[in-house]
């Protein structure tokens, strides 16, 4: 399982827009083979931060995803004031709770 972990810190000038852009995004998202997960969530404390978490089946389920042309507009409708965004790609397993 692959899963990515993201943060974008927005502004007071983007982040209506990425509100607003990532409807569309999720909804044809979860749509994909292979996607297990993904979402898009805004911190409590600190509303310019979001986070993003998406769980793929493989690594091809992801590399497939960011060919498509909601991530390309969603990418594009970004473009006049992207966020700061920082992306990590792990490999994992899901594991029992650990109790």
């Amino acid at each position: 399982m692959i899963v990515v972990n993201a943060i974008m810190k927005t502004n007071d000038n983007n982040f209506e827009t990425i509100k607003n852009a990532v409807k569309e995004l999720e909804i044809k998202t979860r749509e994909e083979d292979g996607c297990l997960d993904y979402a898009f969530s805004v911190e409590l404390y600190n509303n310019k931060i979001i986070r993003i978490t998406e769980l793929w089946e493989n690594l091809q389920s992801l590399k497939d995803h960011l060919k498509t042309e909601h991530v390309a507009h969603f990418v594009g409708s970004l473009s006049d004031d992207p966020p700061e965004t920082d992306a990590k790609f792990y490999e994992a397993n899901q594991i029992d709770y650990p109790s």
